[in-house]
């Protein structure tokens, strides 16, 4: 059986920009990322498609190039939208790098005259950007999503026989009896418009579930600063101290106050003293290993914990935000306040009586004047 290129490639135009009909939908509702890059991936399908009807006419020698970096550019959109399921932005470079080369190396290669010119960068393109959105959902944690399973395994078949295509293209040529057969343009076609259809429930499942992530990354960090609030630094951090308790080691806690906050809030307005407060976060963000967590704790008070750390550790810690805190710019005319902490080293898994003792060293700290770190250490159990 021969199958009819043209209404092949008709049909997958209709089936992208019905499914970018329905993303453009969600994205209108949800604002999830993850829709709208499938949204723009969906379009340069059908845009490139269309390219390729006019294959065999005068048009064919900048149809077909801007064909293959509209197909290329779709893949690189199916690739930054995994890539925002894992909050990871993708350089604007790298999305049109891909679709350039293979756009100049197609239109090197006369096009007028040969539909396949380019066409090697091209298969090779289009599999780099499969494969790249088949590691990205890969590395998705299924305790985040669910539906990501689908589209990996889709994602990995498409990158899989592109390359196949690739090699074969390389070996005999697109005329050779094998490409013809398992890797024409027909085929090609029919495959993609399989993959969309079998998927397209595992792609709105996946916004939807990245707007459920997005709601709850809301809910747990502090409006100002990005920090944990108070409530999910308590449930995350108990959890991770009785881990660590079990596993017989020890964990610290780090409590930091700025010193005469009130002081800027009634000199300089409420405005500065935020400023004061999310320059602070960014110090000790800047600080923290990614393994610590870092909330805070109630107005300007913030506490930290370090997991598998002493209080030697700590106060390295302490120190390293001191200095990152020094080289921010505070607004003009202003300075930013020093930082007094209190530090305590448990490993009895109690993390209501760590950030008891740690509280205790803070108000030391105060009482000696402030702008210091004291240690207080808890009896091990």
């Amino acid at each position: 059986m021969v199958l009819d290129v043209s209404s092949l490639k008709l049909t997958l135009g209709i089936v992208a920009l019905t499914l970018s009909i329905l993303f453009f939908s969600s994205f209108r509702r949800t604002r999830s990322p993850y829709s709208g890059w499938w949204c723009l991936a969906l379009g340069l399908l059908m845009a490139g498609n269309i390219m390729y009807l006019m294959t065999g006419t005068p048009q064919q020698v900048w149809a077909n190039p801007a064909g293959n970096a509209l197909l290329v550019a779709g893949a690189f959109s199916v690739w930054a939208g995994s890539r925002s399921l894992r909050l990871r932005p993708t350089p604007r470079w790298l999305l049109l790098s891909g679709p350039a080369f293979t756009a100049v190396s197609a239109a090197i290669e006369n096009p007028g005259s040969d539909a396949w010119a380019g066409g090697f960068v091209y298969l090779l393109m289009m599999t780099a950007g499969m494969a790249l959105a088949t590691r990205e959902l890969a590395l998705l944690r299924t305790t985040d999503y669910q539906a990501h399973r689908e589209l990996a395994l889709a994602a990995g078949i498409l990158a899989g026989y592109y390359l196949l295509r690739a090699c074969v293209y390389t070996i005999e040529g697109p005329e050779g009896p094998v490409f013809t057969t398992y890797f024409s343009s027909a085929f090609t076609s029919m495959l993609t418009i399989v993959m969309l259809v079998t998927v397209s429930f595992s792609m709105t499942a996946l916004s939807n579930e990245q707007l459920i992530a997005r709601l709850n990354e809301r809910a747990s960090r502090d409006g100002l600063t990005g920090l944990l609030n108070h409530t999910t630094f308590m449930e995350q951090a108990a959890q991770e101290v009785r881990r660590l308790h079990n596993a017989g080691s020890v964990s610290t806690v780090i409590l930091a106050d700025l010193d005469n906050f009130k002081a800027i809030n009634d000199a300089h307005g409420h405005a500065v003293g935020d400023t004061a407060i999310r320059a602070f976060a960014a110090a000790c963000r800047a600080a923290i290993r990614h393994t610590d967590l870092a909330g805070r704790y109630g107005g300007e008070e913030f506490v930290v914990l370090l997991p598998g750390a002493g209080h030697e550790s700590a106060r390295v810690i302490a120190e390293a935000i001191n200095r990152n805190l020094a080289a921010a710019e505070p607004p003009e005319g202003v300075s930013f306040p020093t930082v007094s902490y209190g530090i305590a080293t448990t490993t009895a898994g109690d993390l209501a009586e760590t950030i008891g003792a740690a509280d205790g060293a803070l108000y030391e700290a105060k009482r000696l004047g402030r702008n210091r770190i004291v240690t207080a250490r808890l009896p091990k159990r």
